[in-house]
């Protein structure tokens, strides 16, 4: 079941004292989660990510635009004629009632011919309690539960439905960093074996890159780019993008463009042909810089941090816009910190330049510098 959405506007009336007018939470957002792919809704807070889910699933109405579920009009649908399963932030779990009575819940709602038995409610129950896999935990209160099993109860409680959709809104916000990442490798396994459709809600970046089909980034309500994850990283349509996608971020310059070549502080660091001549900002991913005696970017070394299977080189440049920037680089390379500097060349694929007034992807054709 594929989710298109057409020029999708939500406008919320100004709150506090004195307030007039209207706040644009989501403005002409049109994008398409294809069938049986799980889409990862990218932006950070307060950018109208949880705001668009809402819309999806009924609990909000489009001020303005549709939305179509397999070509379905559903966008005047109450929420419970959308066949929609709906994962929240905080689980939403019912303390009163075992797992097991949480899991059914759902089912013990519907009415009339979509009515299961009580055999068959309680079969479809223990099936989404295995895909889970928290068959053994069908007895506990919420209470007795970790934040892990919580959130496995949430996703069975959603799916025991067999939804023609499921929408989950920041599912492992709340779960600390290892829980996280066997979380989302679980929502991962699940959305494949079902095969339904999912968009995920996150402002983390890693957790969206790693486990999404296609991500939509988001920026004040307006869709800023939209593909699959490795697509948007490495071509980024704007310096946003460039800069909320990569851990750790991209290190961003002042520059400028001089025949055919980018300058940073004064010195020739990349040939850049086709680049329109003038200042502009150069991004530079981490694993852009390469250690080179003869390297044209010279930067001073503030520390190296060991990080196992790679080390960040932290430095400073009097170009960058950050206080200080990071090279990732491989634990077996080999380079000399010398007198409290380092030397690198640059990976031309991983050098990104940006207009500097717009923000707008700038394109040259990559090829190494002369020296």
């Amino acid at each position: 079941m594929n989710i298109k959405l057409e020029n999708l506007t939500k406008r919320f009336p100004a709150r506090g004292k004195g307030a007039r007018g209207e706040v644009t939470a989501v403005e002409n957002l049109t994008f398409e989660a294809p069938d049986g792919m799980l889409v990862g809704l990218l932006g950070p807070s307060g950018c109208g990510k949880s705001t668009t889910l809402n819309m999806i699933c009924g609990l909000e109405k489009p001020t303005e635009g549709r939305i179509f579920f397999g070509g379905e009009d559903v966008t005047a649908l109450p929420p419970e004629r959308r066949g929609v399963g709906m994962v929240f932030q905080n689980y939403a779990l019912y303390p009163h009632l075992t797992v097991l009575q949480n899991i059914l819940f759902p089912l013990q709602n519907l009415k009339g011919a979509d009515r299961p038995t009580a055999a068959q409610m309680k079969e479809r129950a223990l099936e989404a309690a295995r895909m889970v896999e928290i068959e053994a935990l069908l007895d506990r209160k919420p209470k007795e539960l970790s934040g892990g099993q919580q959130q496995r109860v949430a996703i069975a409680r959603a799916l025991v439905k067999r939804p023609r959709v499921l929408l989950l809104d920041e599912p492992l916000s709340n779960l600390d960093a290892r829980l996280r990442l066997q979380t989302r490798e679980e929502i991962c396994r699940i959305q494949k074996q079902t095969g339904v459709t999912t968009v995920f809600v996150t402002h983390d970046q890693e957790e969206a890159m790693s486990i999404s089909d296609r991500i939509v980034v988001m920026k004040d309500g307006v869709l800023m780019q939209q593909g699959k994850p490795q697509e948007v990283y490495d071509d980024p349509a704007n310096l946003f993008v460039a800069k909320f996608l990569g851990t750790p971020p991209i290190n961003v310059f002042e520059g400028e463009v001089k025949g055919g070549r980018l300058y940073l502080g004064g010195a020739a660091v990349l040939e850049t042909p086709g680049a329109a001549e003038g200042p502009v900002w150069a991004g530079v991913r981490p694993e852009g810089f390469v250690p080179a005696a003869d390297g044209p970017l010279e930067c001073a070394v503030s520390r190296l941090e060991v990080l196992g299977r790679d080390v960040s080189l932290v430095c400073t440049h009097p170009a960058c816009q950050s206080p200080t920037l990071r090279a990732i680089l491989s634990s077996q390379s080999q380079f000399a910190l010398g007198q409290g500097a380092v030397r690198f060349a640059l990976v031309p694929g991983k050098v990104l330049l940006f207009d500097r007034d717009t923000e707008a992807r700038v394109p040259f054709a990559a090829a190494a510098a002369k020296q």
